[in-house]
């Protein structure tokens, strides 16, 4: 078998508005995070994040997330791609209240892991149709911050 390695793909700024509470779930605390714009930055996929989608996060009775995106990337080049990205975040309960609370957290001190899927109908970028990736990323005060990486 050959293991595998992990090329960047590239760094997200995604910019969040306000959550909508939907309350208490059975599963747990549900609420919406719209994404409302930023930034793509990389070698091979640079440009936008356009004013539409949102994260259906749901928040467990232990303080860990369940993040649930969806939005979409327009390219330096004018292409336009579909984002689908699922994953966790958790840590200790401490540092958990605290970024609920809006504080500045060390990334380091919490999980924050996911996995992007991508769909376009440019042929520059049929490729991202057919690999598969893996993220990590942190919280910010009014925006997400992740690193996407091809698993090749």
């Amino acid at each position: 078998m050959i293991e595998p390695e992990l090329r960047h793909l590239c760094d997200l700024k995604v910019e969040l508005g306000a959550p909508i509470e939907l309350g208490d779930a059975p599963r747990g605390k549900r609420r919406i995070i719209p994404i409302v714009g930023g930034t793509v930055t990389g070698e091979r996929l640079a440009g936008r994040i356009l004013d539409l989608g949102a994260d259906w996060q749901t928040v467990l009775a232990d303080g860990s997330a369940e993040l649930d995106t969806r939005y979409a990337m327009e390219t330096h080049d004018g292409a336009v791609i579909d984002i689908r990205n699922f994953g966790y975040r958790h840590g200790p309960k401490e540092v958990l209240e605290r970024l609920a609370r809006g504080e500045a957290v060390d990334p380091a001190s919490y999980y924050m892991r996911t996995r992007p899927s991508f769909e376009t109908g440019d042929a520059r970028y049929e490729w991202l149709n057919r690999t598969m990736f893996v993220g990590t990323g942190t919280r910010g005060t009014d925006h997400v911050s992740l690193t996407f990486f091809e698993v090749v």
